[in-house]
């Protein structure tokens, strides 16, 4: 396929969407869905003009996974408006780390039961399947930094969170299989993979966001410099926290999540960065944007405007990229028919039953923890997982095995939630809003 054609293709489906978002909105079909299919036509199932194989491309894979996970992290932590020492972190921190360590604990004891895998490869496993995704979940998570809804933003928490701390299970999981040091009786995955990695992330993502946006408007509210390249601003905190985290054996998802949570809260309390005040009408445009950089009061709240707008146009083509690639996968996976139970029990019964654990006691309402309970959506996130797990050297026979569970599981749920999430996200607003009326 020539480059020409390429660009035609890529043209027609990014206008497409941009015509037909709004409608999209408000049908039970997701963006991903239309992404899938494209993809599937494009892989060898249909027109042939990509073959991504997983096991020839695993790690070009990772890299392209790792980058649109890094880019949603940042993007949901520039969304959440409450500093991880809230009380209100709760609830995601029991769904991220409480409902994440029983699933991968169920996933395990299914895969050695049912599936007849060993334990560390059922460990691998639950680690790549427990989290759940922060790209694909769009429609359930926050949209705002004030917003404080307990639904979405358990949702949104722990999608940010569990990313990351999926980590340490994965790294059990190939320690088990002979593919990764754990240390005599694990102490050194318990001291680094654990507790030296998980700290260490968010210590050098909260600190580099608090240091650099703090810098940035202090420099363009005293002296009116450094203004503008809001895009570079982000691209660079992503890159310097995720480098930094990784160079001194932390997790840069961690980081990366920390960083976009410390910038938006760079002069406080966190504010609409959309309820800024209405421009001079006698100043130009240019002239208009250089004086809401460089107020003392709005020049937090418009980085924050620029740098949001640029990295949620940057989430949703990456969102767009790694979804056709899965689509293109698919012809490369075959789960057997002897398997096909797992799927329905993962979302069905597993899902609940470790969210039901995990917020015993939890001041959540009976719709929100039925919610809650269905919208672990899995995605990217899992596809990232899998292909770091295939690049360190998984043999090839339990890949396939585990490729095939991954890829139909993310596709069941990119088909499954993308068409319940428009209706059960309005009807719980619909319910919302009537008991704020009461």
């Amino acid at each position: 396929m020539t480059f020409a054609l390429w660009a035609i293709l890529l043209g027609v489906l990014l206008t497409t969407m941009t015509l037909a978002g709004s409608s999209l909105r408000r049908l039970p079909v997701s963006t991903a869905m239309l992404y899938l299919a494209v993809g599937y036509a494009l892989g060898p199932a249909g027109w042939a003009v990509m073959a991504p194989d997983p096991l020839l491309y695993a790690t070009v894979l990772e890299r392209m996974t790792e980058i649109a996970v890094l880019i949603s992290l940042f993007a949901v932590g520039l969304k959440l408006g409450l500093p991880l020492t809230n009380r209100g972190w709760r609830l995601p921190g029991r769904l991220a780390v409480v409902s994440m360590s029983i699933t991968v604990a169920l996933i395990t004891g299914i895969a050695v039961l049912g599936l007849g895998l060993s334990p560390g490869a059922g460990i691998l496993l639950g680690a790549i399947l427990a989290p759940t995704d922060p790209v694909l979940a769009s429609e359930v998570q926050v949209h705002e930094a004030s917003d404080r809804d307990r639904l979405r933003f358990s949702l949104t928490g722990e999608g940010a969170l569990n990313d990351g701390a999926a980590f340490p299970f994965v790294m059990l999981g190939l320690g088990l299989l002979g593919l990764h040091d754990l240390g005599a009786d694990g102490w050194r995955w318990l001291a680094v993979d654990v507790l030296w990695a998980t700290s260490a992330g968010l210590f050098i993502g909260a600190a580099l966001g608090t240091l650099i946006g703090r810098l940035v408007v202090y420099l363009r509210s005293r002296h009116q410099a450094s203004v503008g390249l809001d895009a570079f601003l982000a691209l660079g905190l992503i890159a310097l926290a995720y480098g930094l985290a990784v160079v001194c054996h932390g997790y840069g998802f961690l980081a990366v999540f920390a960083a976009g949570l410390a910038l938006q809260r760079v002069d406080g309390e966190p504010r609409n960065a959309l309820e800024l005040p209405a421009p001079d009408p006698g100043l130009s445009d240019r002239e208009a944007q250089a004086t809401l950089a460089t107020h003392a009061d709005h020049a937090g709240a418009y980085m924050m405007r620029q740098v949001q707008g640029f990295n949620e146009q940057l989430e949703r083509i990456a969102e767009l990229a790694i979804v056709l690639v899965v689509g293109a996968m698919l012809p490369y996976t075959h789960l057997p028919v002897s398997a096909m139970w797992f799927i329905p029990l993962l979302f069905l019964v597993v899902r609940p039953v470790s969210v039901w654990l995990g917020l015993l006691g939890a001041p959540v309402s009976r719709d929100q923890r039925l919610l809650i309970s269905w919208f672990g959506i899995r995605g990217i996130g899992s596809i990232y997982y899998l292909m770091y797990a295939i690049s360190h050297g998984l043999p090839e026979s339990l890949a396939r095995d585990i490729i095939a569970l991954t890829l139909t599981t993310v596709v069941v749920s990119i088909v499954v939630h993308g068409i319940s999430v428009t209706p059960l996200m309005n009807r719980y607003a619909q319910r919302a809003a009537r008991r704020r009326r009461r």
